[in-house]
């Protein structure tokens, strides 16, 4: 529940991971607030020490977490918009990472980070060590580790966990990318097991590390693909609670998790009940908020930001609204294209499809200048040292008809349509947000202007998830959180492109790439990996799999004034996702916002831009 407890888990495993399609695309999937940490740290003694050095430092000792507040207490409730209703609580089936962030409070990993050092730091292993040809991993376990109904947590159940993962009929393809590269565990005793690695790989101990691991004894006789929703058995600072299908999910801070009185996770995890509430439509959670009905809420469209967030409410601090700077790894998104279908199989196509949205158009007239262009999958590679010098599509309409006229596309003066081998160049643009229709319908007036047809097909987040699983589109807006240990493999790669239920949505396949993929691998050196990772960037850029959009540097955060927060706010790499770690309801801020709202009395307000380095000192 802490922000170390997650760094791994979230990260490491899936580097990854699909967020819904928001004005901005910020790190955690638009699915409202994601709870708990999303907070990776730049792990660079991965890449400098000796093998030995992998085991906790004889000198290592509990500490408390930096960023927590002493302040903290524990108790009450915090109720957040959660997006739509999950198809999944497991989150090795249901890629996102809502769905993630509650399963990983109930399941711990083999090993955590500290929060600022990002030294690794046991879990439910209490060591570890690699063999010096960094081929062999070997995890030994805390006796104390328990699950929630007292049995101990075993080198099997580890083993068990691995073997559900990699069962090519369990529906795991975004985890199977980075544990395939395994032989299956050896169990040395009860407390010990060993893995061997296929190659060598600078994730390795990562993925490994990150497991959240399962109770075999629960599910081991059960059918792994309809583990969804009951998980009767846990190991995490939380646990399922109340669950009304479509409405709500609450889980529940266990008193008895067996990590509860390390020095290390004091001050975190604050809340007693943790309260999810699902809306089909944004705007009905944000007027949820505004009637107190949600308790926090990040902003994700430039006009509520702009217009929505003023009156008394507001102005005399009931409502904080923040912007907070930190150093969460930029996300991106944009226009997937189905790479393996016609008409979308043509870069000439592609491009043409680029030049025709009008983004700094949209920025003006709907999004009040809020934000900047992506030009990167991978923007925080860049500064202006390094600037990023890939191909840029601004919109132009007359490079977009040379192109397509080259691919063969010729307009029907009878129809005003673009037709090639008597078929019109007509396609569906997936869709799981109807407030983003109107920037579909602004494309679709631009590409009508060409001879193409754009027909919006809306469905909800569960359907569009199966359509994206399969492969089912022909376009769709997808935005991605990001991390600062790149591995563009499970994205990129083109043995990827075929995998059900994997990241390569677009079915993007090059050698180039894959030799770079491959190239990085075995290099432990950060900075050189990530000049490689620049060199994909600019590979995928030119061949234009997605239709980049835009970005903020920021979090847009509104929320009741009646919680305790560090004074940083939110954690050095997190998004509001941090709160749920750090954050803690205040019974007298509570009760000061209900007599001000009664009498209509103002509180004191807070700092209206946090910045993490002026706030957290070490």
């Amino acid at each position: 529940m802490i922000n170390s407890l997650r760094i791994i888990r979230y990260y490491l495993i899936r580097e990854l991971r699909v967020i819904q399609p928001i004005e901005c695309g910020k790190i955690n999937k638009m699915w409202g607030k994601r709870i708990f940490l999303i907070l990776i740290i730049l792990f660079v003694a991965l890449t400098q020490v000796p093998a030995d050095e992998f085991f906790p430092k004889e000198n290592w000792k509990d500490q408390p977490n930096p960023l927590a507040s002493p302040n903290a207490k524990v108790g009450g409730e915090i109720s957040t918009y959660s997006g739509q209703y999950p198809k999944s609580l497991n989150a090795y089936l249901d890629n996102n990472s809502f769905t993630y962030d509650v399963f990983s409070s109930m399941y711990d990993s083999l090993l955590t980070l500290h929060p600022i050092t990002a030294e690794y730091e046991p879990m439910i292993a209490e060591r570890w060590s690699i063999s010096e040809d960094k081929t062999t991993f070997t995890f030994w376990l805390d006796k104390r580790a328990r699950w929630s109904d007292g049995k101990p947590i075993t080198a099997y159940d580890v083993q068990w966990t691995f073997q559900a993962i990699m069962d090519p009929k369990n529906l795991t393809g975004s985890y199977k990318v980075a544990l395939e590269k395994f032989f299956p565990p050896e169990v040395i005793d009860e407390q010990t097991i060993k893995f061997k690695t296929k190659e060598v790989h600078w994730r390795n101990l990562l993925a490994l590390g990150g497991l959240n691991i399962l109770p075999k004894h629960v599910f081991e006789k059960q059918d792994f693909n309809k583990i969804n929703f009951e998980f009767p058995v846990v190991s995490g600072p939380y646990k399922l609670g109340e669950i009304n299908e479509g409405l709500f999910i609450k889980v529940q801070r266990r008193n008895d998790w067996w990590l509860s009185s390390a020095k290390r996770f004091q001050n975190t995890g604050n809340f007693q009940t943790i309260i999810y509430k699902f809306f089909e439509e944004r705007e009905n959670a944000f007027e949820a908020f505004k009637k107190g009905l949600i308790d926090i809420y990040p902003v994700y469209t430039a006009r509520l930001w702009v217009n929505e967030t003023k009156g008394e409410k507001f102005e005399k601090n009931w409502i904080i609204k923040q912007k907070i700077y930190n150093y969460e790894p930029a996300s991106f998104q944009g226009f997937a294209m189905n790479m393996r279908r016609p008409p979308f199989d043509d870069i000439r196509v592609r491009k043409a499809m680029a030049y025709l949205l009008d983004r700094e158009e949209m920025n003006r007239t709907l999004m009040y200048n809020q934000y900047t262009m992506q030009c990167s999958y991978f923007e925080d590679l860049y500064s202006p040292e390094n600037p990023c010098k890939n191909p840029v599509f601004n919109f132009d309409k007359e490079k977009a008809r040379e192109l397509l006229k080259e691919a063969g596309w010729k307009v029907n003066p009878q129809t005003g349509f673009l037709e090639k081998n008597g078929q019109r160049f007509s396609f569906k643009f997936l869709l799981s947000d109807s407030s983003t229709e109107k920037f579909i319908s602004i494309y679709a007036e631009d590409l009508k202007d060409v001879g193409i047809e754009l027909k919006i097909d809306n469905k909800d987040w569960t359907a569009w998830i199966k359509d994206m699983d399969e492969f089912n589109f022909d376009m769709t807006w997808s935005a991605w959180s990001s991390v600062i240990f790149k591995d563009p493999e499970s994205m990129w790669a083109s043995k990827e492109a075929e995998r059900n239920s994997g990241n390569n949505y677009t079915g993007f396949k090059d050698p180039n790439v894959d030799a770079l993929i491959e190239k990085q691998k075995t290099i432990f050196e950060v900075d050189q990996r990530n000049a490689i990772c620049r060199e994909v960037d600019a590979i995928v850029t030119s061949q234009c799999p997605y239709i980049l959009l835009w970005r903020i540097n920021y979090v847009r955060l509104l929320y009741w004034n009646k919680f305790g927060t560090p004074s940083t706010v939110l954690s050095k790499y997190a998004n509001e996702s941090s709160v749920f770690g750090y954050w803690w309801y205040d019974k007298d801020s509570a009760e000061d916002l209900t007599s001000a709202m009664e009498k209509g009395e103002y509180l004191p307000g807070r700092k209206a831009s946090v910045f993490f380095d002026e706030e957290f000192k070490e």
